[in-house]
């Protein structure tokens, strides 16, 4: 997988991440020339885009990253490494409500149950949601690799592992080691929710299951770009999910990431077909679009996002922050109880 991404970001000419810049920097960017913050495109309102260097952060790189929660209540971005590091971080606004800058506030490792930091093959971390809980916040990160589900502090404080389904105990059911758990978020009345990157080993090439914590799944249909896999999904407020998919297969190809929405979930199981997912927008490099490996996604607030992604910590690719605006559909309310089969 790194290296297919590197000879993509050498073909697409990928701009460099800034690995020799000494302070951290957040540099305002357009996504494409026709395109601008305020604008529209397909189903969303760009709000800004920045490019973010790799300067340490209290010691540690904020490269890698795979995915996004935004803490309302401390106004904190938090930013995970796929190298098992948790960065807190600042979005500014300027007066029309445009993401303007972005500042470091903090950096810590993820810790292991010892207390140590964790170490390969325990740290490739790629989802991240977040949970209110009595003392204040809890950040739930999935792994591939070694596919958990674990509970931290806002600092990287182990508290323990969420269960997790059989199915995706074991890393010999998935097609491969590092397309496991990409994605996790946490439904108001499901629980926490875990997306595979691609298929599981015995299920169709086009889809992949989301599953609750007690066993119980919805099928999820991927787009028709080829090579599509889910990257992560966070939940909207009308009960549905908003999705990130991305599609490579070669360098010579396109990078496509795709954000798509899928209607209000039903209880797992209640329904045999899979739920409808639409498209929202679709980013095609093959058309005009600066991409790069977008991974990570938050709810800010209302119908606006963040969007991140992960330059595999290497000079020929970027950090991309985007903040967009998602239409809101005629009705946001949650579906009634459905009750559980």
């Amino acid at each position: 997988m790194p290296r297919l991404i590197l000879l993509l970001a050498l073909v697409l000419g990928l701009p460099a991440s800034g690995c020799a810049a000494r302070e951290f920097e957040a540099t305002p960017i357009g996504l494409a020339d026709q395109v601008g913050p305020g604008d529209i495109y397909a189903g969303i309102r760009l709000l800004g885009a920045l490019r973010l260097n790799d300067a340490s952060i209290d010691g540690l790189r904020p490269c890698g990253l795979s995915g996004l929660a935004w803490d309302e209540n401390a106004g904190l971005l938090y930013a995970l490494s796929d190298k098992g590091a948790l960065f807190h971080l600042r979005p500014e606004f300027d007066s029309q409500g445009f993401l303007s800058g972005i500042y470091p506030v903090a950096a810590y490792p993820l810790r292991a149950a010892s207390d140590a930091p964790v170490r390969p093959p325990f740290d490739d971390a790629e989802g991240l949601a977040l949970r209110r809980v009595p003392d204040g916040v809890e950040l739930l990160v999935s792994f591939e690799m070694k596919p958990r589900v674990v509970r931290y502090g806002p600092k990287g404080e182990w508290r323990g592992e969420e269960p997790l389904p059989t199915p995706l105990r074991d890393i010999r059911n998935y097609r491969d080691p590092n397309q496991a758990l990409e994605s996790v978020t946490i439904h108001p009345r499901w629980g926490v929710l875990v997306g595979t990157e691609t298929p599981l080993r015995a299920d169709p090439a086009d889809r992949v299951r989301i599953f609750s914590g007690d066993g119980r799944f919805w099928t999820y249909p991927l787009g028709k770009a080829p090579g599509n896999a889910l990257v992560d999904m966070v939940m909207l407020p009308d009960g549905g999910l908003l999705t990130l998919e991305r599609a490579f297969v070669n360098p010579l190809r396109p990078l496509i990431i795709s954000l798509r929405r899928t209607e209000p979930l039903p209880a797992p199981g209640a329904r045999r077909t899979p739920p409808q997912v639409a498209d929202v927008a679709v980013f095609d490099s093959g058309r005009g679009w600066l991409l790069d490996n977008f991974e990570g996604l938050a709810h800010h607030r209302d119908w606006r996002f963040f969007m991140v992604s992960d330059d595999n910590c290497n000079a020929w690719q970027a950090t991309l922050l985007v903040y967009f605006e998602l239409d809101p559909p005629p009705r946001a309310a949650m579906p009634e109880a459905v009750d559980k089969d």
